[in-house]
């Protein structure tokens, strides 16, 4: 199997071309295997029952804890499904073709480019100064968490872990893992418009070699095939049913407090509302007043 393609220039020379299209199939098959085996271990492996809090306690917390937990504003819910919208634009406008779908594809693979820069850029902005900017990303307890969770789920004895705080550890890393692939998506993409007829940039193919030309669309082929298993391993977590709580929050922006109470820490996620402070003691009261 060849994963690069290599062409010769006309000074023949050998020189990088792309990927090769082997590995568009084998990210597909890789990511049907992962969704296959996610699926047979949830239905047949025993799975670690979680533990309970004190009675009195959980119910004290809960009496502070609105019944929808706000989750997502209206301005992440809309980055959130128009970046899934261009994703999935770029992802079939690329791939089609390639399997035998034939479509003026190129124009139409550049605005949905466009649409998603923009919209990354965006969020950047507003993450940073409008959300809490560290709450997607991993902290060293979530490393801990996890290793407890992986020893109770395979029956070994462990400490009982924490509770998540807005995000667990498979959303920080899927998030990370999705922001490396998409900036080097995004970074190559924006020089190879270069190439083709647009309203921002005067085509040059000759601003790179024709070396560095094909080391870029290697790039950009490579993060294209992985955000083929990346997007498929979304969307199969979505709607799996014990996940789609969290996909209705992404549509209604909040989720409910039974939801919240089993699976978040409220010292890591805290929602509660400010306990109120105690009446005044009126005999007291009374006592002051007859004094002044």
């Amino acid at each position: 199997m060849d994963f690069l393609k290599w062409g010769r220039s006309p000074w023949g020379e050998d020189i990088l071309i792309r990927i090769s299209w082997d590995l568009l199939y084998l990210s597909a098959i890789g990511g049907v295997l992962f969704l296959i085996g996610h699926a047979l271990y949830v239905r047949f492996w025993p799975q670690p029952v979680p533990e309970k809090g004190d009675a009195a306690t959980t119910a004290a917390l809960a009496a502070r804890i609105p019944e929808r937990v706000a989750r997502h504003s209206v301005a992440a819910r809309a980055f959130h499904w128009v970046m899934a919208a261009a994703m999935f634009v770029l992802l079939f406008s690329a791939f089609l073709p390639i399997v035998g779908v034939k479509f003026a594809w190129v124009t139409i693979h550049w605005i949905a480019g466009v649409i998603l820069t923009l919209s990354i850029i965006y969020h950047t902005v507003h993450a940073t100064f409008w959300l809490d900017f560290w709450s997607i990303w991993p902290e060293k307890g979530d490393i801990e968490d996890s290793r407890r969770r992986m020893l109770r789920g395979v029956g070994q004895s462990a400490p009982a872990p924490r509770k998540h705080g807005k995000y667990p550890l498979e959303n920080k890393l899927y998030h990370l893992i999705i922001l490396i692939t998409g900036l080097a998506v995004i970074g190559t993409g924006v020089f190879m418009m270069k190439r083709v007829q647009t309203p921002f940039f005067t085509r040059n193919p000759y601003l790179f070699t024709d070396q560095a030309w094909g080391v870029m669309y290697v790039a950009h082929g490579l993060a294209g095939v992985g955000l083929v298993a990346l997007v498929m391993a979304h969307v199969y977590f979505a709607i799996r049913p014990e996940k789609l709580w969290i996909t209705y929050s992404m549509i209604f922006g909040w989720i409910d407090r039974g939801h919240y109470l089993e699976h978040h820490d409220p010292q890591r996620w805290n929602v509660a509302r400010p306990v109120p402070p105690p009446p005044p003691d009126e005999d007291a009261a009374k006592g002051r007043r007859i004094a002044v």
